[in-house]
């Protein structure tokens, strides 16, 4: 049986009003960053005033950062040490998820588990180019985190899956990766219908498909992360035709799945034994 770290929940971390609270309100988030990276200014000020309107779901500028989902992002992945992160949507977590993939290689002295192509790296999707341009400028700002990131982007569709409908990238990325961050797509970007059917409606909700077509090719161990998106979830769990374990985290709306199975061979089994290694 495979047993994953869970972050410690925490209640003191308030809501961002001001560029100045997002680095300096609490302790935790304090300790993750070094530096200011959260510096857009005019940005922050947009994000706050759609705050204002009845559903923030539609916004044409980033969301203010959420200090709460930043931490947990960041705990999840460091006390379980994935290595290998595929991200649905860019935004201020893909800052986060470089943090702790640079923390882990710290901590493990730059060791990886074997076929792995790309250790300590981030791929990043999303159908956004705004979104996906501002990230990118961000991060190759930071010389520690340029050089282990690969920015794709495709446009989503109208799908089908199990005859149900759901949305899908256009081009998905090539990566195996030992972790999942799924927040996204934007319902409120999707592309044509089927059967005159579409997400792209206040009246429905975000059903990605993806991780479903490359379930087969996941490796025990492997954890997603969504923030949110508990009908996305549910729409996972009853077409999954492997043994997920399911977590909610209710305290802040976050739902973890991981892959428990026995592993796959030597290899499978190296790898397990790297996600246990603290060192």
């Amino acid at each position: 049986m495979i047993k994953i770290n869970l972050p410690k929940k925490i209640e003191n971390i308030k809501k961002v009003k001001t560029n100045q609270d997002i680095i300096e309100n609490n302790l935790i988030i304090k300790k993750l960053f070094k530096k200011k990276v959260f510096n857009d200014d005019l940005l922050l000020e947009k994000s706050l005033s759609n705050y204002k309107k009845k559903d923030i779901r539609i916004s044409k500028v980033p969301h203010i950062p959420d200090l709460t989902d930043l931490y947990i992002i960041h705990q999840l992945l460091y006390l379980n040490n994935r290595i290998n992160v595929l991200e649905y949507g860019a935004g201020w977590s893909s800052i986060i998820i470089l943090k702790a993939l640079n923390d882990i290689k710290i901590k493990k002295k730059s060791s990886f588990y074997t076929r792995l192509k790309k250790p300590y790296n981030l791929t990043i999707v999303d159908d956004n180019k705004f979104f996906l341009k501002k990230s990118k400028k961000i991060i190759l700002s930071s010389k520690y985190y340029r050089n282990n990131v690969d920015f794709h982007y495709s446009p989503c569709l109208v799908t089908k899956f199990n005859n149900r409908y759901a949305t899908e990238y256009k081009s998905h990325p090539l990566v195996n990766p030992d972790f999942i961050f799924l927040d996204g797509p934007s319902q409120f970007n999707i592309k044509g219908r089927v059967n005159n059917f579409t997400v792209n409606d206040t009246e429905m909700m975000p059903m990605a498909c993806d991780i479903l077509k490359f379930e087969a090719f996941l490796t025990p161990g492997t954890i997603i992360l969504s923030d949110g998106r508990t009908p996305n979830i549910n729409f996972l769990k009853n077409n999954f035709q492997r043994n997920w374990k399911h977590i909610e985290l209710e305290w802040n709306d976050n739902h973890i799945l991981y892959l428990d199975e026995n592993p796959l061979g030597i290899w499978n089994l190296e790898q397990l034994n790297f996600y246990k290694n603290k060192k």
